[in-house]
């Protein structure tokens, strides 16, 4: 038995892509916070159901996350599959293509 779907496929992009999507990010609001308990199954619940309906989501570091920065961000993308757009302080975006969104709701790289 195959049990590829368990795990995520890892998205690579470009460098004009990630340009393309720091400017589709930039007006979004956080949609998932990180906090003192670090990244739990219920911040990478929270996460995913995101990207699901998204492909593009804002995530926000809190000051009292006990992970730093640039590890939380590449653990994050790691476990959910997506791909780390961007690092700003302490906010992070994340972009995983999602086939089953009909045409026009997907983002076209």
């Amino acid at each position: 038995m195959d049990n590829q779907e368990d795990v995520p496929q890892e998205v690579v992009l470009s460098g004009k892509e990630k340009k393309y999507l720091r400017g589709l990010g930039h007006h979004l609001d956080a949609k998932t916070q990180i906090g003192r308990e670090g990244i739990t199954p219920a911040v990478l619940k929270s996460t995913e159901a995101v990207l699901k309906v998204h492909e593009l989501v804002k995530v926000k570091l809190g000051q009292n996350c006990p992970v730093g920065k640039k590890e939380a961000a590449e653990q994050l993308a790691r476990q959910t599959g997506s791909a780390l757009v961007q690092l700003i302080g302490k906010t992070v975006i994340l972009y995983r293509p999602n086939k089953d969104l009909p045409k026009d709701k997907r983002i076209s790289l």
